[in-house]
């Protein structure tokens, strides 16, 4: 079947950021719409973002590399698989263990579940 709606497509993420330089964390946008923002991250091993929260629900997947990740209270040892949706304000820190690369979705509209 052949569309003819518009599509962004990437048919490999872990190439959106393909360098990550020693002691660096770099990011890319990689769509962007009212209700959406997608950015892949790549850190390099022992970087990390400190305790930080987001206005907005969020989604994180862990694309490649192996990593700590603290929400809230709770640490994981977040690898290869690991997603996770979390509520706009909830606290949370990633540290890198290996290269890591995750997908980050802000989810700008839609309200939070009652």
């Amino acid at each position: 079947m052949t569309t003819t709606a518009p599509v962004t497509l990437l048919e490999d993420l872990t190439q959106a950021v393909q360098a990550i330089p020693l002691d660096s964390i770099v990011s890319r946008t990689i769509y962007r719409d009212p209700s959406l923002k997608a950015i892949v991250f790549a850190f390099a091993p022992g970087q990390e973002l400190s305790e930080h929260t987001a206005a907005v629900p969020a989604i994180i997947q862990i694309l490649e590399g192996e990593c700590d990740l603290t929400l809230g209270e709770d640490r994981y040892d977040a690898r290869v698989g690991f997603w996770v949706r979390m509520p706009a304000g909830l606290p949370h820190s990633l540290l890198a263990r290996t290269p890591v690369k995750m997908l980050l979705l802000m989810v700008a509209s839609g309200k939070e579940p009652e």
